[in-house]
């Protein structure tokens, strides 16, 4: 899965006087500038369209809307779990965002 590089929540504004960074040179790393936001439409949500909701516990997989919302499990769910869960999203029609592995291959 490819990442976006994204700006640190704790990110401050380089504001010192030899500051390369401020001074823009390159190998200082970019500032954040009005050209990196996205549309109003798409601005938060998964690159494959949906917007991502995290699941905790099973009844969780209930909540979700199948057209606009696709589930991510969260890590600290076991693996029978995990299956069960699985099994209810592929009912419902659910996109999986990290499907469980079963023997090294992908179940989706």
């Amino acid at each position: 899965m490819e990442f976006k590089k994204r700006v640190k929540d704790t990110w401050r504004r380089p504001r010192g006087q030899d500051s390369k960074q401020r001074k823009k040179l390159k190998g200082y790393g970019k500032m954040p500038t009005v050209g990196y936001r996205q549309d109003k439409r798409i601005r938060g949500l998964h690159p494959s369209g949906y917007e991502e909701v995290l699941i905790r516990c099973v009844d969780d997989v209930h909540n979700v809307n199948p057209e606009t919302q696709a589930i991510r499990i969260a890590s600290t769910i076991g693996k029978r779990k995990r299956l069960e869960i699985m099994k209810i999203a592929e009912e419902k029609g659910i996109k999986v965002l990290n499907p469980v592995r079963i023997n090294g291959t992908q179940s989706s």
